[in-house]
């Protein structure tokens, strides 16, 4: 098939009330290359609502062309036409998978996996939300992740499809008879005819809880009292940070969700982005031979906190109490089969900067920290760290190590230094590599890497090596993995066989 001479349709790619979708051959460009085009009918046939239609087309068609004009998480629309009382689009084909085929395929996505998508969409919905649009359909299948550089894409503005329900009222006015969106994913308002911004947002947590827990909208309850949706028993590996992240946005009324996706974007932002080194934490991580002695300093990172002072006395205080709590909390959980002798204060890049909880750190089973309290000024905390004799090893037998590893979940956060990497020897250096495939659930061929993780409370192995979807790692994972090893070949320090 042919469209407006020009088109060449290569398949359907789906249907529905207001039409159809090609995957469509553009012929009059030299390199042939492909486009989706949306064919969108009225829903009212007739000379009158057909002009009111054109005119709406019209305008959407202009706004859907400026806006993927202005950013890539957008398809570009490249044309459109009309044909046989029927409206086209021709927009920029996504190469890529929908969430929902992504979970099909993999199964359910990382906490950090969802923090990334989420910290990557909320940009372009502050962007669309500038421009006085509401999305109004957003749902895992009207996200595409790009295979070409793993970005989230924005697909299925609903505008235009409303224009295709143009009706008019009973005193001769032009009117909207249809609802845009999906049942489940579309909160109360936006069901009643009146999206607002904020219901965007909503539809986006609605996703996320579909991707943490693989349950869809309509299998969740919801409190008959409050309104509240009850998914918390299906995430129960999820930290409460991202928890209360999602609840607000999930709100039953808008005035009780974020006030916009930038307000939802920095609350996120104190869980993914990565705390600076010299950043504290209390708590007691185990660690590995040849640990060198650190010294860390509090930082202030909240730029919107006023009563500084104040907050310097009140978050000293809790910091004070917290520590001994955090030696005691480090004692029960770490896994030795020899007394542990000192206690450790070892800073962890990837904690989120809170009031002062007690939380679980993603896809851990029972791993609590504790979190820092925002606007403490500076000050220094130097304690050693144990170092056990290390082990001379040559061989690919598992290392002779009496805790557990330190937290290498900021891997996931922030890429890796030299710094991070110069007082390490061969042995952490590979456990350090590979805990970024291990918190993905990949097994390991090598005995005494298998041996080691199959020791760490967190660790749920699910993949075999040879079938791991390398593609579950996210850019920072990667850049850190090729990082780490090359750092490794560079110093000849590598323990285990490759």
């Amino acid at each position: 098939m042919l469209l407006n001479e020009r088109y060449q349709v290569i398949r359907t790619l789906g249907s529905g009330g207001f039409g159809e979708t090609f995957l469509a051959e553009d012929t009059q460009m030299p390199s042939h290359r492909r486009c989706v085009i949306k064919q969108l009918k009225p829903i009212q046939n007739n000379p009158q609502i057909y002009q009111l239609v054109q005119e709406r087309f019209g305008r959407e068609a202009a706004i859907l062309e400026d806006l993927g004009g202005s950013t890539d998480q957008i398809p570009t629309l490249y044309a459109y036409f009309q044909s046989n009382s029927q409206f086209y689009l021709v927009q920029e084909w996504i190469e890529g998978d929908t969430l929902t085929e992504k979970v099909r395929q993999q199964g359910l996505f990382s906490e950090s996996a969802v923090r990334e998508l989420l910290a990557n969409l909320l940009p372009v919905l502050e962007y669309v939300h500038s421009k006085r649009i509401i999305h109004r359909d957003i749902k895992p299948d009207n996200i595409i992740l790009r295979h070409r550089d793993g970005k989230p894409v924005l697909i299925d503005f609903g505008a235009v499809r409303e224009s295709m329900g143009t009706v008019l009222n009973s005193q001769g006015n032009p009117t909207s008879s249809i609802v845009i969106g999906t049942p489940g994913y579309m909160p109360s308002e936006q069901a009643a005819g009146r999206p607002v911004y904020s219901s965007d947002l909503y539809s986006l947590g609605m996703t996320a809880i579909y991707l943490l827990t693989g349950q869809p909208p309509q299998a969740l309850e919801t409190d008959s009292r409050t309104g509240d949706i009850l998914w918390h028993r299906y995430g129960m590996n999820v930290s409460p940070t991202l928890l209360g992240i999602i609840d607000k946005a999930i709100q039953y009324h808008p005035r009780d969700r974020f006030a916009s996706a930038r307000e939802m974007l920095e609350s996120l932002q104190g869980v993914v982005s990565p705390i600076p080194p010299t950043q504290p934490v209390l708590t007691q991580p185990p660690t590995l031979p040849n640990h060198t002695p650190q010294t860390v300093n509090l930082n202030t990172p909240s730029p919107t906190q006023d009563n500084n002072h104040n907050n310097i006395l009140i978050a000293s205080a809790i910091a004070g109490s917290l520590i001994g709590g955090s030696v005691i909390i480090g004692f029960a959980l770490t896994k030795s089969s020899q007394p542990v002798t000192q206690q450790t204060i070892s800073p962890s890049p990837n904690l989120p900067t809170t009031t002062p909880q007690v939380t679980e750190t993603p896809n851990l089973k029972s791993t609590p920290q504790i979190i820092e309290t925002p606007n403490i000024k500076p000050t220094s905390i130097s304690q050693p760290i144990f170092t056990p004799t290390p082990s001379v090893a040559t061989t690919s037998q598992p290392p002779e190590i009496t805790t557990t590893i330190n937290d290498y979940s900021w891997l996931s956060q922030r890429l890796v230094t030299n710094a991070d990497l110069d007082n390490k020897d061969g042995v952490e250096l590979d456990i350090m590599r590979n805990s970024i495939f291990a918190r993905h659930g990949r097994r390991f061929d090598t005995p005494g890497l298998q041996e080691y993780f199959d020791r760490q409370p967190w660790y749920r192995p699910i993949y075999l090596p040879k079938n791991f979807p390398t593609n579950l790692l996210s850019k920072i994972e990667r850049q850190n993995v090729d990082y780490i090893s090359k750092y490794q070949d560079r110093n000849n320090r590598r323990h285990f066989k490759k």
